[in-house]
């Protein structure tokens, strides 16, 4: 069976989540974080989460995609072979204890590319007063699926990030990641994926074994990025965009490449990053994080 582009502008049912500090010190905590923000509650502010913590609110709408599909005649291996690819955050403002977040979802885009199908599906999280709090635009490629139909790509993606040259020479960080290291990340932040917890999953999926998630890949290219360039000030992020490449397996070292901010003349900086698995293949490629300047 095809992935049919008749699926573009198809929607699911929005979700909503209560948030509260446990559960934002969790998902800092499962990345090792030590960065006062995302834990001191004695502090007049309170805390904050992390950047990335959004994609948890987000998994349970992504899982419910696959009702779209499977009601299209996509088989279940076929839906399987699904893997995420790129992933654009913009963040409106970060979490905070107490929110009550709603998140929907809708499919911008279904082409057909060189490796197999390209689903483009954009999410939207707002607070209880609906205003907004992060939008994510992501692609998911279902390698080896064609697509039914004309190509039907997003009319109105993400603006392409300004600042994104790499100059000079990166700093370079590592992050030793221990053989739980995604049994951890699955609980802290609620995002079940078997692929990633159970071997013989892994293993049936084509996989060498377990591999650690690529939001948790992503999300210790923004610490660094947040230590090192933004004075640990979470606050100042605003966007963050990427692809996925190579797997990390577990236990081991990733390294985070991080090259000096390109001042962009709107007040802002741009970042670039990547994250290199054991082997010094790019886990996450073209890496780009825009910092408020203050």
């Amino acid at each position: 069976m095809a992935i049919p582009t008749t699926l573009v502008d198809s929607t699911v049912a929005p979700m909503k989540h209560h948030v509260d500090a446990r559960w934002l010190m969790a998902y800092a905590a499962s990345l090792d974080e030590v960065n006062p923000a995302y834990f001191d509650t004695t502090t007049d502010e309170g805390i904050v989460g992390h950047p990335l913590f959004v994609v948890c609110p987000e998994w349970p709408v992504i899982v419910e995609t696959r009702g779209l599909t499977e009601r299209s005649g996509v088989s279940p291996a076929e839906i399987q072979t699904g893997v995420h690819a790129t992933h654009d955050l913009t963040v409106h403002r970060l979490v905070r204890p107490g929110d009550v977040l709603v998140t929907s979802l809708e499919t911008t885009g279904v082409v057909g590319i060189k490796p197999g199908a390209k689903w483009t599906v954009r999410l939207r999280t707002v607070d209880a007063d609906g205003r907004s709090v992060a939008t994510t635009t992501q692609d998911s490629i279902y390698l080896g699926v064609r697509t039914d139909g004309h190509d039907r790509p997003d009319p109105s993606p993400p603006p392409e990030i300004a600042g994104s040259d790499r100059i000079a020479d990166p700093d370079e960080f590592e992050v030793r990641l221990p053989a739980g290291a995604a049994h951890t990340y699955t609980e802290c932040a609620r995002i079940w994926n078997p692929i990633h917890t159970d071997k013989a999953v892994a293993l049936a999926a084509g996989l060498p074994d377990i591999i650690l998630h690529g939001t948790a890949n992503l999300a210790h290219g923004v610490s660094a990025v947040i230590r090192h360039r933004a004075g640990g000030r979470p606050e100042l992020l605003r966007r963050v965009a990427c692809r996925f490449a190579a797997m990390v397996e577990l236990p081991s070292t990733i390294t985070v490449r991080v090259w000096p901010a390109n001042d962009t003349g709107d007040g802002k900086r741009t970042v670039p990053f990547e994250v290199l698995n054991a082997d010094g293949a790019p886990a996450v490629k073209d890496g780009l994080i825009v910092l408020a300047r203050t």
